[in-house]
């Protein structure tokens, strides 16, 4: 090495003392998973539990019972015909091709997820709106959320809980929580003034602004970020896949691993239509709310 490398070669750590630094952290890792694995599993007992029901729940139900109820619920949210057809030939496709078990087992994982999301996310996102400072500590944690490669997520959960349904529906909801609490807090925070002041003129307090006003006007903006939540927790399938959560994702990964080019393009479509279908019902219900909340307005 030349005299003068110092201007071209970045001063780096001594490997030595970062080798020192990273077994120090793996092994504190490893020594707090060991010591506290069983607790904070036994935690999570009660999800595992209510997954192995919901799960069981739609691979016992009968095929036409699924496509009536999700045809009804698409109906409901969007009022088109067109969309219902749609479910009906999207789901007996599935079903023709043999893969509705496992469209099954994904749409239970797909919706608990979601759930979770909303349920964490907006309540969040709602004390993001209301205070800088929370909104100042949370920004980053949701830029580390949303830049780390999924895959990295998956190296904590599994250390701490081992293979399955709960650390793969943990995994999920990091990956794809970020879009609703982000967008909730921008949904409130763009409410008018204006409007919040003629409210509080009418004698409404903070909760009621709150319930009344803000979130009702909000509701687009937050919808479009369960929209977007519902979209990535469906591309986290394959990947929640390597760690053990059966459904669509597992044959995509098989087809990966050995070449089976056909395999992997029939249950990559079903994971497709799975996602064409939440989108357009989340959008048109989003679209139906406003409508409903400016008739309300209006009159």
């Amino acid at each position: 090495m030349s005299d003068a490398s110092w201007l071209t070669d970045f001063p780096q750590m001594d490997r030595a003392d970062l080798l020192t630094i990273r077994k120090t952290l793996d092994g504190a890792y490893r020594e707090f998973s060991r010591s506290y694995g069983d607790l904070i599993e036994s935690v999570f007992d009660p999800l595992l539990v209510f997954l192995v029901w919901f799960e069981k729940f739609l691979l016992a139900s009968p095929w036409w019972a699924i496509i009536i109820a999700l045809s009804a619920l698409a109906f409901s949210a969007t009022r088109s015909w067109k969309l219902c057809i749609g479910v009906v030939i999207s789901f007996s496709l599935i079903g023709y091709f043999g893969m509705w078990d496992n469209t099954m087992r994904t749409m239970s994982i797909i919706l608990v997820c979601t759930f979770l999301s909303i349920a964490l996310g907006i309540p969040i996102g709602i004390a993001m709106a209301r205070s800088n400072r929370v909104q100042s500590f949370v920004t980053p944690i949701l830029d580390v959320m949303q830049t780390m490669p999924a895959f990295v997520y998956l190296i904590p959960v599994v250390m701490l809980l081992g293979i399955g349904k709960v650390p793969g529906v943990i995994a999920v909801i990091i990956y794809a929580i970020p879009p609703v609490i982000r967008l909730t807090n921008l949904g409130i925070r763009l409410v008018d003034e204006d409007v919040l002041e003629a409210a509080t003129a009418y004698g409404a307090n903070a909760s009621q602004r709150l319930w009344g006003v803000q979130l009702p006007l909000a509701m687009p903006t937050i919808m479009a970020g369960i929209n977007q939540t519902i979209m990535m927790a469906l591309a986290m399938v394959v990947i929640a896949s390597m760690i053990g959560v059966k459904g669509l994702g597992q044959p995509v990964l098989k087809s990966i691993t050995n070449q089976y080019f056909t395999l992997g393009l029939l249950n990559g479509l079903a994971i497709v239509a799975l996602a064409i279908i939440f989108d357009r019902v989340s959008q048109a219900y989003a679209v139906r709310s406003q409508r409903h909340l400016k008739g309300g307005h209006n009159a």
